[in-house]
């Protein structure tokens, strides 16, 4: 059997802010080594949430979470740093230095392995300046290599910051709507990548995805969420026209899918994420 990467029972998150209103309520969910698994949803489901949590950066108020075997939040700080090095998440505004070249931006992924003193130098002389161009050129970004990231655009900037991935050991593959300022082309290219890359270090990939036609093209299980529940986890085989409409009620069409929302004409000026 596959390792469990995750396990999760009858988990809830609360926010921070806004009354610690629920964020993620009872959520079953397993994801085990290798699996590559979709989360889709409306504007406020808890998609961000569910990968941040996923990622050990916000603690559960309730129910059980584990990672790798271990909860997380039963570890002393050490520990759960170390944990953390094997997980990555990719936020889908990454919060990546200005002024930073991207090549440095990119070899951050290699500090949990550097001394101090490697990591030092490694900000006036890239210690792998190639290791970094063969990330992004996997990206479509070799020509920026020594460009200052707020030089890049959207769309280049959430592509350093999986080129960056592709530099960690992580076995958990946590990816926040990667595909959001990319072209048609682009978003192929970013899936295609990332796939190839999990599939190769068999580790989990867990992508929320606004594009529920590529959700459905490229990911074999489909978690969809809604309210901070889970609607429905299932291959994709399973997922039908009528369980996206009924997701999505009340929402416009996630943009470009192929499945038409019956969206009530009252409701038709609803926001969508």
């Amino acid at each position: 059997m596959p390792e469990a990467v995750y396990q999760l029972r009858g988990l809830t998150v609360r926010h921070a802010a806004a009354g610690r209103a629920l964020a993620l309520e009872n959520i079953d969910l397993q994801i085990a080594a290798g699996e590559q698994v979709a989360v889709i949803g409306p504007s406020g489901a808890g998609k961000t949430t569910l990968l941040a949590t996923l990622a050990c950066a916000h603690r559960p108020d309730s129910g059980a979470f584990t990672a790798f075997g271990a909860d997380p939040w039963s570890l002393d700080n050490g520990a759960r740093h170390k944990l953390r090095s094997r997980l990555f998440l990719a936020p889908q505004t990454p919060p990546l230095p200005p002024r930073q070249r991207v090549v440095t931006a990119v070899l951050a992924a290699r500090l949990p392995h550097w001394n101090f003193w490697r990591a030092a130098a490694s900000l006036f002389k890239p210690a792998d300046p190639e290791a970094a161009f063969r990330a992004l050129a996997r990206f479509n970004l070799g020509d920026k290599l020594y460009s200052r990231v707020d030089r890049l655009s959207g769309g280049e900037r959430q592509r350093c910051a999986l080129a960056r991935m592709l530099l960690s050991d992580a076995q958990a593959l946590l990816v926040d709507e990667p595909l959001s300022a990319l072209d048609p082309a682009l978003s192929q290219l970013t899936l295609a990548t990332l796939q190839q890359e999990a599939a190769s270090r068999n580790a989990a990939l867990v992508c929320s995805l606004h594009q529920v036609e590529l959700a459905l093209a490229h990911f074999p299980r489909i978690v969809a969420l809604k309210h901070g529940r889970i609607a429905f986890d299932l291959p994709r085989e399973r997922v039908t026209e009528a369980m996206i409409a009924e997701l999505y009620l009340g929402e416009l069409p996630p943009a470009n899918s192929p499945h038409p929302l019956e969206v009530p004409a009252t409701l038709a000026g609803g926001a969508c994420l």
